[in-house]
């Protein structure tokens, strides 16, 4: 059996956080592409005010993510990042790290192992629009 790695990048251009993006046809693409039939799939998102997740992306459990993201991290309070940095984004940080900014998904028969109502999505949580890049490497046999 050959191990195979296969690395690519996505870029997303997202709004304003918090913004929820689906990336899992992107990253299907980059499975498919890759020609491995069994291993994983990692992704990062670049930067510290950007995080990746799954969840079922209907519009309902965006805005729950979108609240409880907020409710966590709010954007209203006092962060020692601003004296630091006086840049208003003490929330973004904190957000992007309780969620995480990688995800590792099972490749199995050439595709993404997740769940019929499993989606990966790329989350911004800066004060700011961001163009993230995402790096993808995918390991396995072919």
């Amino acid at each position: 059996m050959t191990i195979s790695i296969h690395v690519d990048q996505i870029e997303v251009p997202l709004k304003t956080g918090i913004d929820i993006r689906n990336i899992t046809d992107r990253l299907s693409r980059i499975v498919s592409e890759s020609n491995i039939t069994e291993g994983h799939l990692s992704a990062t998102v670049v930067g510290s005010t950007g995080s990746i997740t799954t969840i079922e992306y209907e519009p309902g459990v965006v805005s729950d993510l979108k609240r409880a993201i907020n409710e966590l991290a709010p954007p209203d309070r006092e962060y020692a990042h601003e004296e630091a940095w006086h840049d208003g984004n003490g929330h973004s940080h904190v957000q992007a790290a309780l969620l995480g900014p990688s995800i590792s998904v099972p490749v199995r028969k050439g595709r993404m192992r997740l769940g019929a109502w499993q989606q990966v999505v790329l989350i911004n949580h800066d004060n700011r629009s961001r163009k993230r890049t995402v790096e993808v490497t995918v390991i396995g046999a072919g």
